[in-house]
């Protein structure tokens, strides 16, 4: 069994100060929680950026800059940055992808349409194809966000007209009130229906955070936790760090025997290099 490959989302597009005080927002917040996250023991950073007016996400370029920069300058993270821009809003293919300049390790990219907060999120198989033939030729890997069996589906079809390249990395979306829900029969069937060398992670939404994780580091699969997926701790406590949530998941892996894979031991076991 492979280390286990920690990523920290540490605060995605929607969530709003009126529902967490504690949500990174501003630039300096988002670098500085990621920042805590690695030193906690994450070894992939998945990075969205907000408009610190409206609060909601954004795919400006300088503000994504504003965060890779020291980052990297700070730490051997891997980044993964989001093409998905903001779900509901739908923003043009060209601008959704502008992130791919900055030349992440890791781009997101969301296999189908589905609802998310109640809006349709639309990834048409043009903008798939089209993100799949950017990563290519740009030498990013792409983190397949899989919500349900379908997405599963198509990304198996785009890896049999090569516009997927073996080893896949796969990021299983359990417990959205329009996908697939929180259980063990949801992660098992996706799970099942892995090609062969293909390495995958689990984000559990919402009260399937914990529960989702723990499925995930007996089976062999890698944990994303963070504020963009669960704003909780524990039932009716607020997270106040994203960093929490690391330290949770290292401290249990610990105990299991599990040792938590360095950003370069990630490197090798997602074979990053070969990209």
């Amino acid at each position: 069994m492979d280390k286990l490959i920690i990523t920290a989302a540490i605060t995605g597009s929607r969530i709003h100060r009126s529902k967490t005080p504690y949500i990174p927002i501003t630039p300096g917040e988002i670098t500085q929680s990621a920042i805590e996250c690695w030193e906690a023991g994450a070894s992939i950073a998945h990075i969205h950026v907000r408009d610190s007016e409206t609060q909601i996400g954004t795919q400006d370029i300088k503000l994504f800059k504003r965060v890779v920069e020291p980052l990297r300058e700070e730490t051997d993270l891997i980044l993964c940055l989001t093409t998905s821009g903001i779900p509901g809003l739908n923003l043009p293919t060209e601008e959704r992808l502008r992130v791919l300049d900055l030349q992440p390790e890791l781009a997101s990219l969301d296999a189908g349409t589905i609802l998310l907060g109640g809006q349709p999120f639309i990834n048409t198989p043009e903008f798939i194809e089209t993100a799949a033939l950017r990563l290519k030729e740009k030498g990013v890997k792409p983190e397949l966000e899989i919500f349900d069996t379908g997405m599963m589906t198509t990304c198996l079809r785009m890896r049999d007209q090569d516009l997927l390249e073996d080893p896949l990395f796969f990021q299983f979306v359990l417990g959205t009130p329009w996908g697939a829900p929180g259980t063990p029969k949801a992660l098992l069937h996706l799970q099942e229906m892995l090609p062969p060398d293909a390495a995958w992670s689990v984000i559990g939404i919402g009260r399937a955070h914990l529960p989702i994780s723990m499925m995930a580091l007996a089976m062999g699969g890698h944990i994303r936790v963070g504020m963009e997926d669960n704003i909780y701790y524990r039932r009716g406590e607020l997270v106040k760090r994203n960093s929490q949530f690391v330290e949770r998941i290292v401290r249990i892996a610990n105990e299991y025997g599990r040792g938590v894979a360095t950003p370069d031991e990630a490197r090798r076991i997602l074979k990053l290099s070969e990209v």
